[in-house]
């Protein structure tokens, strides 16, 4: 899908035509919409659907007539079954009269230009709204990171009550999206250095400023993911012990069980012998039954007391 945008005092609209100083938004072209974009602008077919690679890597190549960028921008997924975070490659074609955007699905970080979240846009400074772009990529990820700590800190309040296996996949497919996170952030990193260093392009003041909010956004975002990741695995640890000491407390209560239990066991089992009557303890005597389960009953109750002294008849 192919659709053209552009500022008119300060406000960006919908255009059906190809003019000049506007965004082109690519959305999960077809093969001839990239030929069309690729013939259009003197653009490397290749170039155009690089974004399209979720293996391809975050990079800048200024070529002859265009300079493309390659970044990886945070996306929302279902796996399984569960809402994840993962980032995608989108390119950021700037040609002469056009800043063109490609990416294999829709995005929040367009979506909100398109949505008019994002004051003082303007199609015809293409480095201005690149760095736009970039700085809104930047605080998106700063979003999903704090969503994804308020994820954590629900799974942490839980751990007092009842930790479930499911809350060790949810930590761990939130480790895993940080994982994504801290490794596109790097990428990006080494994009927006580049970015800096280049005289090839041209850049204006206000848009070093801009440039430089967006490193610093960045840097941040990168701190943040580390932080988080350090207290997840921390909080994954602490759930892992809670878990074994459960299972401990579970293991030592059914052994102090089976102690008690085995003093019946054995004394009905010498009753239980195959000998003289006239032997056997109690065995004449009137209610010799019921004295015998009593003193049972005491032995039991004398060693319940005494392993719960030591703490072994408490879950």
């Amino acid at each position: 899908m192919i659709k053209f945008y552009k500022t008119v005092h300060r406000v960006l609209s919908e255009t059906e035509k190809n003019e000049k100083d506007i965004w082109i938004s690519v959305t999960k072209p077809t093969v001839e919409e990239s030929k069309y974009i690729a013939d259009e602008y003197d653009i490397d077919l290749e170039d155009v659907r690089a974004a399209l690679d979720e293996e391809e890597s975050s990079r800048v190549e200024v070529e002859s007539g265009y300079t493309m960028i390659l970044v990886d921008i945070p996306s929302v997924e279902i796996r399984n079954e569960r809402e994840a975070y993962t980032t995608l490659p989108l390119g950021i074609i700037l040609v002469e009269d056009a800043i063109i955007t490609v990416c294999a699905e829709d995005t929040p970080v367009l979506q909100a230009f398109v949505e008019k979240k994002v004051r003082d846009i303007s199609t015809k400074k293409r480095m201005r709204f690149l760095y736009q772009i970039l700085y809104r990529s930047c605080m998106t990820y700063q979003y999903y990171l704090r969503v994804m700590d308020r994820r954590r800190t629900l799974i942490e309040q839980r751990i007092q009550d009842d930790t479930e296996e499911t809350d060790l996949i949810d930590l761990h497919e939130l480790e895993s999206n940080l994982v994504y996170f801290a490794t596109s952030l790097r990428a990006n990193g080494v994009v927006l250095d580049k970015l800096a260093r280049y005289s090839s392009i041209k850049q204006y003041p206000e848009d070093k400023e801009l440039l430089d909010d967006v490193m610093v956004e960045n840097k941040q975002a990168i701190e943040m993911t580390n932080i988080y990741r350090d207290i997840i695995s921390g909080t994954r640890e602490l759930m892992t012990t809670i878990i074994n000491n459960r299972l401990n407390n579970v293991m030592k209560f059914l052994a102090a069980i089976t102690i008690v239990m085995a003093i019946p066991t054995i004394i009905s089992g010498i009753y239980g012998m195959n000998v003289a009557g006239k032997w056997m303890p109690f065995a004449n005597t009137p209610f010799g039954f019921e004295i015998i389960c009593g003193i049972i009953l005491v032995i039991c109750l004398i060693i319940a007391l005494v392993l719960k002294k030591k703490k072994m008849l408490k879950l």
